[in-house]
């Protein structure tokens, strides 16, 4: 009677005949060894300075169409968030295996050694190692970039809304305007009392104003603080 073929039993034999029974862990050894080896090249990569002339082939028959990013939409997403877009190297948080991984299957699709590598993350992470939505791209040229993977929490909802304020000048200035003249509608009887009218609250909106314009310089400038339109792809903690 005929028995059907196990092909696991039948690929095992064969390699167990090859490798003979006490030369296997020495294989799976040396194979997790190489493995190794590949992942730590990987995150060599991730870690060295990236060659602005990079640029990486990847095959059209296997890209995520919903991995493939302009830098004027990273640009933009970055300035809404305060976030920036900096290369691997000055990231100081940790690179989690799935990356490495992901890194790996992508170049074996593609046939490919990916290189270059870029991140997009808040200001925070290039200073200090913590976990907040980094993502990690190769750049494709003529300004796109592949998203390999993304990891970490969440942003928070309101992120884009906290950093508003500072996304440009004009943001910034409307909203000196803003709180000047709320503060002076709440405050302008409290100085003038009966004498209050029109002029008086000219005058008092203007002197908030002042100070307000004179305590942010002071602020900025000692804090080396600046818009994020200009800091996005700054790779300084400071921007003057």
């Amino acid at each position: 009677m005929l028995h059907p073929v196990n092909l696991q039993e039948k690929l095992l034999k064969t390699r167990n005949k090859e490798l003979k029974n006490f030369a296997i862990d020495f294989w799976i050894k040396e194979i997790f060894a190489d493995l190794d080896k590949a992942r730590e090249a990987t995150k060599s990569k991730l870690e060295a300075e990236s060659d602005a002339t990079n640029l990486n082939q990847f095959d059209i028959d296997h890209v995520d169409s919903n991995a493939i990013f302009h830098i004027s939409q990273i640009k933009k997403i970055c300035i809404d968030y305060r976030l920036r877009f900096l290369d691997t190297s000055f990231f100081k948080g940790d690179f989690p295996e799935e990356a490495i991984t992901k890194i790996h299957e992508l170049e074996k699709v593609h046939n490919t050694n990916l290189e270059g590598f870029k991140i997009i993350a808040p200001s925070v992470l290039f200073r200090l190692k913590k976990a907040d939505d980094p993502m990690l791209f190769a750049p494709m040229g003529n300004d796109y970039y592949y998203l390999i993977h993304k990891w970490g929490n969440d942003l928070h909802p309101l992120r884009k809304l906290k950093f508003w304020f500072v996304k440009d000048l004009d943001n910034f200035i409307f909203t000196l305007l803003a709180l000047c003249f709320l503060f002076s509608i709440a405050t302008h009887t409290f100085f003038f009392r009966e004498h209050s009218s029109i002029s008086y609250f000219i005058v008092l909106f203007l002197f908030y104003f002042k100070g307000a314009v004179g305590l942010s310089l002071l602020w900025g400038v000692s804090l080396g603080k600046n818009f994020n339109k200009y800091i996005w792809q700054s790779k300084y903690d400071k921007v003057s």
